[in-house]
């Protein structure tokens, strides 16, 4: 899979944007600033519908336009084209010209993982960062997943607001209970088999780049320990008090230990980065073994942050997506990508919103 199009308008830093790209290493340089960001977000936005930086959509549309347009063309054992129009009062999303009308027909038309800053807040951050990793894992390789999601989703919300009000209707609680433990159990499910197939693969990838200096443990922690319509039962009294959902899989966590030891507690800076790496890794080789091709690789200024070692161990996963036709684009400010992967690489200069082949005089693109 590759994305062989890239068109923007409206986008960021981007007045318009129309480039071509073959499938390889892609490396953007530039000072900070300039736009190699925002050319990874376009691309994970039109994969997840979501930036990577947890912004919404008004914060992505240039300066004094009223809204912007990522589109794109995308190659793999189904071509596809791909456009997204966002405003304030329009979006608008469609997948080889027609409008999408469930996400579950669009999902999957183009996988990609990054890597970026943001990742630490994996490790350090609160659990909905680490619940928001599994639920995307499962629902880039299950189809029913999301639907699954999203209908929870809304049963909690609704549970929530009738929990909020001064006299609550129990009748219509306790039907947003059922449909609420139905769907909880379903989670909890998919998320517990989950564990045992992605976490070998963590550890894995957490001894490549850290040469083996700690052993890593992943661990499902779900909210509900054994009966969810007991315990949700067992929680009415502390609902009353918090007018809110306590128990289910909307307070479920990941915990990640390091040689038995929590990393967010005492993990350094440079193992905590190590780890939300690796994890990104596992990520992409799960993504793989599932689809039988590798996902498009976004890696976002990460490789000054390792030493040479720990950036060598990222070479495996790189090397495969190179020979399997994938992708990679990865953004520096200087040169400091492994030096193994020189020969191949296709260089690009990124100036206040501009993209050109480096070494190319031609502009590919011009404000509108």
């Amino acid at each position: 899979m590759h994305l062989s199009q890239l068109r923007l308008r409206d986008f960021r830093n981007y007045a318009r944007l129309d480039v071509n790209f073959a499938p390889g290493f892609h490396l953007l340089l530039g000072d900070n600033a300039q736009g190699k960001t925002n050319i990874l977000e376009a691309i994970y936005l039109m994969a997840t519908l979501r930036s990577f930086r947890g912004v919404g959509g008004a914060q992505m549309i240039r300066h004094g336009a009223k809204g912007y347009f990522v589109g794109g063309n995308v190659v793999g054992q189904g071509d596809h084209e791909i456009k997204i129009y966002w405003s304030a009062r329009e979006r608008k999303l469609a997948l080889d010209g027609q409008p999408v009308k469930k996400l579950t027909d669009y999902l999957g038309a183009l996988r990609t993982v990054v890597f970026c800053t943001e990742d630490l807040q994996l490790i350090k951050g609160a659990a909905r960062s680490r619940r928001r990793f599994l639920d995307l894992l499962l629902a880039q390789t299950q189809p029913g997943y999301l639907p699954l999601l999203q209908r929870y989703t809304h049963a909690v919300r609704n549970r929530n607001a009738l929990l909020k009000q001064r006299t609550v209707d129990e009748a219509a609680l306790e039907s947003f209970s059922a449909e609420l433990v139905k769907l909880g159990n379903d989670i909890i499910r998919a998320r517990r088999e989950l564990i045992p197939k992605f976490s070998p693969l963590a550890r894995l990838a957490y001894r490549r780049i850290s040469n083996d200096a700690e052993e890593l443990r992943i661990e499902y922690h779900p909210s509900v320990k054994n009966d969810f319509a007991v315990e949700l039962a067992q929680s009415r009294s502390r609902e009353k008090t918090f007018r809110a959902t306590l128990v289910g899989p909307h307070r479920d966590d990941l915990q990640l230990l390091q040689n038995e030891k929590s990393a967010a507690q005492f993990g350094s800076e440079g193992q905590k980065r190590t780890l939300a790496i690796a994890l990104k890794m596992a990520q992409a080789e799960f993504l793989t073994g599932i689809h039988g091709s590798p996902p498009i690789l976004l890696i976002d200024d990460v490789m000054g942050e390792l030493d040479a070692k720990r950036r060598s161990g990222l070479l495996p996963l790189l090397t495969r997506a190179r020979e399997a036709s994938g992708q990679v684009f990865m953004t520096c400010t200087e040169e400091n990508w492994p030096r193994e992967l020189g020969r191949d690489l296709q260089r690009w200069t990124v100036t206040g919103g501009k993209l050109m082949r480096a070494g190319v005089n031609s502009v590919k693109n011009a404000e509108a």
